[in-house]
């Protein structure tokens, strides 16, 4: 009887082959691994050295000032810096409401099963949109339609910085409403697969005490879920910050300094869309440091994001 266990539990034999074809594919994944390391690393290296130029010629000066004029060679990045956090922030901010009560939408059985499945689709294709085609409608159907919208926040409100300049078109204000066009979908969709991941075992013990649908979303589901939604949220606002074609296409792209949101800005991302193709000398240099400059705050972004996710993981 014993013996018999023994030949039942014992190891299978593994032949030579299986054994090669394991380490060959462990070598091959530690491989790939190390390649994507160095790739990174070396496109901050190659980005740092090419701005080097500017980084010793402008310092700290190129993050807080304005002018960018490569007749003079003078050059400052902070209106496309401000251009792209408030972008991105505000953007984020309308979006986490938006993405996240989609998804309790779309998982909480709200909605009969036949229309969560449609709106699920419909946010799928949505993230499918090619963002040139996002910045065509943009131009040509939102902002016209929004402008009125515009001009009437800055009519009663205009004593704000924010709200300081008459929207006459493209600017600020239409580029975040696009961005959280498309940093939706990836706050949706995370967060849904989150949600969805939630034991079972958990609702059922909110709902064996008594707890309603809305309490045990709040204090049992969300709590659970958390750490899968903020790590989706921190993915969207680095997309935010890194998108070029549509935001390029609706900023306005003025190097101006405002603060209104009304008013045509800048994004790092724009900037080295708009004028890389036909810089040269100092002025490559300086779009290099603004590159720099964007990937430093993309990289802060993903840190951040990886240390908040095992934090709140931990946590619940």
């Amino acid at each position: 009887m014993n013996q018999a266990k023994k030949e039942q539990f014992s190891l299978r034999f593994r032949s030579s082959l299986e054994k090669w074809i394991d380490s060959s594919f462990k070598n091959f994944s530690l491989s790939m691994a190390i390649i994507l390391a160095l790739l990174l690393i070396s496109i901050f290296v190659v980005v740092y050295l090419e701005s080097r130029e500017s980084i010793d010629r402008y310092g700290f000066n190129f993050l807080i000032t304005s002018e960018w004029d490569p007749v003079n060679s003078k050059y400052g990045a902070f209106t496309a810096i401000y251009g792209t956090l408030i972008t991105s922030i505000i953007a984020l901010l309308a979006a986490i409401p938006l993405g996240v009560g989609t998804a309790i939408l779309l998982t909480e059985n709200i909605l009969p099963k036949q229309f969560s499945e449609v709106i699920g689709l419909m946010i799928e294709l949505l993230a499918a949109i090619p963002s040139v085609i996002l910045g065509l409608w943009a131009v040509f159907i939102m902002e016209p339609f929004l402008r009125p919208v515009f001009n009437y926040i800055h009519n009663q409100f205009g004593w704000i910085p924010f709200f300081s300049s008459e929207a006459v078109g493209p600017s600020i204000a239409p580029a975040i409403i696009i961005l959280v066009v498309m940093i939706l979908p990836i706050i949706t969709s995370i967060s849904r697969d989150s949600l969805e991941q939630v034991p079972k075992k958990l609702r059922e013990a909110a709902y064996g005490i008594g707890a309603s649908r809305w309490s045990s979303l709040f204090n049992v589901i969300l709590p659970a879920s958390i750490s899968g939604i903020a790590g989706g949220v921190l993915l969207a606002l680095g997309r935010a910050m890194g998108e070029t074609m549509a935001v390029t296409m609706i900023i306005g792209n003025s190097n101006n300094f405002s603060w209104s949101i009304f008013a045509p800005g800048y994004t790092i991302s724009a900037l080295l869309a708009n004028q890389f193709g036909e810089a040269d000398g100092s002025q490559v240099s300086s779009l290099m440091y603004a590159a720099f400059i964007l990937m430093l705050m993309t990289l802060i972004i993903n840190i951040f994001a990886q240390w908040l996710v095992r934090k709140l993981s931990l946590k619940y």
